[in-house]
């Protein structure tokens, strides 16, 4: 079995500012995945939906979460929702692209 060290942390994060006056959240989204981006050892992939993060550890992805929210409340939002889905696969490596790779893969054998 491999270590946790060498291990990837998947997590699938979403932020929501409460309170705003628009129904448009793109600006505060962008601040937020800006802030998460200044993380050392995190890699993110947006969607349409939400982000898509990637670490070596849960700590990095924890930091990444706590900077979205800090970014969004120094905005001046005083209210912050956000849901974070986590997979911490300890007994191999895999990353993001490993996991839609093996997705395709099976589908091919649909």
């Amino acid at each position: 079995m491999s270590s946790a060290k060498s291990c990837k942390v998947t997590a699938y994060f979403i932020i929501a500012p409460v309170g705003i006056k628009s129904t448009s959240m793109g600006s505060y989204v962008a601040a937020a995945v800006s802030a998460m981006n200044e993380v050392e050892g995190l890699k993110c992939e947006i969607t349409p939906m939400g982000t898509v993060m990637e670490a070596d550890g849960l700590e990095t992805i924890f930091e990444a979460v706590k900077a979205a929210h800090e970014t969004l409340i120094a905005e001046g939002i005083l209210r912050v929702e956000s849901t974070l889905i986590i997979d911490d696969r300890r007994d191999k490596p895999r990353t993001m692209k490993d996991k839609v790779n093996s997705v395709k893969k099976h589908m091919k054998q649909l």
